[in-house]
């Protein structure tokens, strides 16, 4: 009864919900989903301040804060910590092993690409920069598009062929794991972190991506892998939740959440209430962190120096594609 108590304390910050998904980030929702797996109960709040930060998702519970940016990823320092393990019966298996590594590559790699390079980049706003003022968020797209296409090693005269390879590695994947899964619930015996990552990867490329989408079209070839995804989300993600209701979470370390209210009278005017000191300051760090966004930008941008920009164009629609 104490171990639940405890269990119940835990709170998963992610990235705000979109697209029918419990959180929109295709890093944070096989996170969620693990979570669920193992039937932990936890509170599901959201960080919306750093849309850049590599540390989300983190879990927290008083003193204990797990971020993804440590230890090889939240789920993997989550099993190290002894807090949540699906994996102990299958990660010497090198069949298991091989086909994470195909998820956890590959099909990620290739989520990615299609995010801020292989598509006008709108899913990639809805998730990171649509609470930014519009040039802000467009100034830090065009900066991450230059960060993915720099770790993908594209360039004009190369950009076809990655292209190809991206998408060939990610159809590899798919027959592998639709031949593995066959017509099992899960893809070994029982779910594991190879389920949280698989099936994240795929809600969001059938939800988030456009329909026009080489991966989502890839994914949509395999019958068996759909029925799959949609089982396990009616399952785990439709049905009984064991996670609280979701609020959005300013600070790894605040212990309270705001919410601003959304009733209004149009027959009598409310009187104007002060605003508490409380109030005060988190306006204040949310003006310090646009302006020390924009000031980044500028300065990223400033000293980039040899990179010709040339390479990525501005399209009417706000995109991104290559002369």
């Amino acid at each position: 009864m104490q171990e639940s108590q405890e269990r119940a304390d835990y709170t998963l910050i992610a990235r705000k919900p979109s697209f029918g998904l419990p959180t929109g980030c295709p890093i944070c929702l096989p996170a969620y989903i693990h979570l669920k797996f193992a039937s932990f109960p936890f509170h599901l709040n959201f960080n919306n301040t750093f849309p850049d930060s590599d540390q989300i998702p983190y879990i927290e519970s008083g003193t204990y804060v797990a971020f993804n940016d440590e230890n090889g990823g939240l789920i993997e320092r989550l099993r190290e910590d002894g807090i949540v393990d699906l994996d102990a019966a299958f990660c010497s298996l090198p069949e298991w092993i091989s086909m994470k590594a195909m998820v956890s590559t590959w099909l990620a790699e290739a989520v990615m690409y299609e995010l801020w390079v292989g598509s006008d980049g709108t899913s990639a706003r809805a998730i990171y920069y649509s609470d930014l003022p519009w040039l802000i968020g467009k100034a830090l797209f065009m900066k991450q598009v230059y960060v993915v296409k720099q770790r993908f090693g594209i360039t004009k005269e190369n950009a076809e062929r990655k292209e190809a390879e991206i998408y060939k590695r990610a159809k590899i994947a798919y027959g592998a794991l639709s031949t593995t899964l066959g017509d099992q619930t899960f893809l070994f015996e029982r779910p594991s972190s190879l389920d949280a990552y698989l099936l994240g990867h795929m809600l969001f490329t059938l939800q988030a991506l456009p329909e026009s989408s080489v991966l989502r079209l890839a994914l949509l070839e395999h019958g068996n892998l759909l029925r799959y995804a949609e089982k396990l989300k009616s399952e785990y993600l439709e049905g009984g939740s064991s996670s609280s209701v979701p609020q959005f979470h300013s600070e790894a370390s605040s212990t309270s959440t705001r919410r601003p209210s959304n009733s209004s009278s149009k027959t009598k005017k409310q009187p104007k209430r002060e605003k508490t000191e409380e109030e005060k300051t988190f306006r204040r760090r949310a003006k310090y962190f646009l302006v020390t966004q924009l000031v980044a930008v500028l300065v990223f941008l400033s000293v980039m120096g040899g990179y010709d920009f040339s390479e990525v164009e501005v399209d009417d629609d706000e995109g991104f594609s290559y002369d």
